[in-house]
């Protein structure tokens, strides 16, 4: 039997994609802002059944969860997969033109 996890999306990662959402709302379009979340959310979804389908993070490598991601368009989508409960995180949505230093200081 295969077992199928659920996402949840931490409210930092929610307000990630509300600020996203805005920036491109403003220097495109509003159908272009909707077109790339929801790009970013459809991403995710493969995660239900391929948990282990992200590479790991480096960055976060000295925490306790060991933290993945996957890559969409210029967006790192990093999460942590609970077994206990069958359930992907999505932590953080990293804009990968920053400095890649600042993934480390996110709680």
């Amino acid at each position: 039997m295969e077992i199928v996890f659920k996402i949840l999306w931490t409210d930092f990662a929610i307000n990630q994609l509300k600020d996203i959402f805005d920036y491109h709302l403003i220097k495109a379009s509003s159908n272009i802002a909707q077109r790339l979340v929801q790009k970013i959310i459809d991403a995710t979804i493969i995660l239900e059944n391929n948990p282990k389908s992200g590479r790991k993070e480096e960055l976060l490598k000295d925490r306790q969860q060991e933290f993945r991601f996957i890559i969409v368009k210029n967006y790192k989508i990093i999460y942590w997969i609970d077994y206990e409960f069958c359930i992907i995180n999505i932590s953080v949505v990293f804009d990968t033109r920053q400095n890649p230093k600042i993934i480390s200081k996110i709680d």
